[in-house]
């Protein structure tokens, strides 16, 4: 990773009050976290945000409980219906989980999927990325994820800001982590400011007064290339030299990620958390805080924000301890979704910016006092927001118990259809190639955009 600092003016801020003695660091797939001084601090005052189409991902590490957050069945015997009690929303004849009653006041800014089928069985985060089963036959390299996709296809908004950024946290568990570019090549890699390389390296010679020395900094940026090529962690660093330069000049992704610069009443709003304790060994922390920063990031021009919220495998424990597990978990998230919902809409970023949230299948029906809630790939649940897309509404329909779907299946990757569609992509008509130079569509064949989000 690089830093390069500037020195301090005779104030030692600018008028603004912001001071000169920041940094830049770029770090393994891009960047691994950022501040920079406000180079075009005139431009930026006088800017007017450009509207862009955009979608925050958020995959829930585990497999969240679809019977216990948005489909449950409280006349069903006591080992299917669980503890928990279903409460109305403003929205007639919708209920959820009464530990959800931030969401239940704003039931008409959501949309839940209680049929979404075709699942795979295994802990892996693939399918919640891409729309592809783990074990589907794919390309030289493999599929890429959604967000690879869109970067590849329509490119950044804003040179300053990568199309795609992951605030993903690495998980010990290596099928929970978000896949890489596949078939696509790091070029499209996300922008990670979470990602695993910490190792610092300064640009010896640069200062903020030769920022504009393009020769130096290559040059400079040329030896870094060297040294991370001959680690072995950094190949193809060059797709990454253009964005380089835009970061140098800009604070625009800087200041995104500065969550110091939020109001702090909206930052109290989405909540506090952990981003060192894991809550379950293996799964990544739970931070509401990434909800904001993705947020701000769709603002700054990403085109596709992705993030990992805590760990939902709960089962293994006693009764109690799955449930206590979810009294937990369950109004913390609620206080986090809400807030980036309500964000959206008093910003007005609702019509342009598309929240998708689940996890990598459902959970089985009946409740084992040895293993609780187990895997259940048969059915399972996706609550989106935003995107310009009709709310208010319930998608689909399980049997008595919640194992099955009984009415409009919907699969992954006619969910990712619709994302596609809310970013202005025809995903049934758009390829992209290999690397040997073989077309291939954003999804499977046949998967439309969900027509009662149309």
């Amino acid at each position: 990773m690089l830093t390069i600092y500037g020195p301090r003016d005779s104030a030692g801020q600018f008028c603004d009050g912001v001071s000169r003695r920041n940094f830049l660091k770029i770090g393994a797939l891009g960047a691994a976290g950022l501040t920079l001084p406000q180079l075009l601090a005139a431009e930026a005052k006088a800017g007017i945000r450009k509207s862009h189409k955009s979608v925050i991902l958020i995959y829930l590490v585990g497999g969240p409980p679809h019977q216990d957050m948005f489909d449950l069945k409280p006349h069903a015997p006591v080992e299917i219906a669980g503890p928990h009690r279903p409460i109305e929303t403003n929205v007639p004849g919708i209920e959820i989980c009464e530990h959800f009653p931030q969401m239940a006041r704003m039931m008409d800014k959501f949309a839940v999927i209680r049929s979404l089928v075709d699942a795979q069985s295994g802990h892996d985060a693939f399918q919640c990325f891409t729309g592809r089963k783990p074990r589907d036959q794919a390309p030289l390299g493999g599929w890429a994820p959604f967000g690879s996709l869109v970067s590849k296809v329509q490119g950044p908004v804003h040179p300053a800001t990568p199309p795609f950024v992951s605030l993903c946290y690495e998980c010990t568990h290596g099928p929970y982590n978000e896949p890489g570019p596949g078939m696509l090549g790091i070029s499209q890699s996300s922008f990670r400011p979470m990602g695993p390389t910490r190792a610092d390296m300064e640009l010896q010679g640069i200062t903020y007064d030769r920022l504009t020395d393009r020769e130096t900094l290559l040059s400079s940026m040329d030896r870094f290339r060297r040294a991370a090529d001959a680690s072995g962690k950094m190949e193809g660093l060059d797709a990454f030299t253009q964005q380089a330069m835009g970061i140098l000049t800009s604070s625009q992704l800087a200041e995104a990620l500065d969550l110091s610069r939020e109001d702090p009443e909206t930052v109290a709003r989405y909540g506090t958390g952990d981003d060192v304790k894991r809550i379950d060994g293996n799964g990544a922390p739970r931070v509401p805080q990434s909800f904001l920063t993705a947020r701000r990031l769709v603002e700054a021009g990403a085109r596709v924000v992705t993030v990992n919220y805590s760990k939902w495998d709960w089962h293994g424990g006693s009764y109690n301890t799955i449930f206590n597990r979810e009294r937990e978990d369950f109004p913390i998230f609620d206080k986090a979704i809400t807030a980036l919902v309500d964000d959206l809409h008093q910003r007005g970023l609702d019509k342009d910016v598309s929240v998708l949230v689940w996890g990598e299948f459902g959970r089985t029906p009946k409740i084992s006092k040895q293993v609780g809630r187990d895997h259940w790939p048969r059915v399972a649940m996706a609550l989106l927001a935003g995107g310009g897309m009709p709310m208010g509404q319930v998608i689909g329909a399980t049997d008595r118990l919640g194992g099955e779907a009984v009415s409009r299946p919907v699969t992954f990757s006619e969910v990712f259809s619709t994302l596609y569609r809310n970013l202005g992509i025809n995903a049934n008509t758009t390829t992209v190639r290999d690397a040997q130079g073989r077309p291939h569509y954003l999804v499977d064949q046949g998967a439309l955009p969900i027509p009662e989000l149309t």
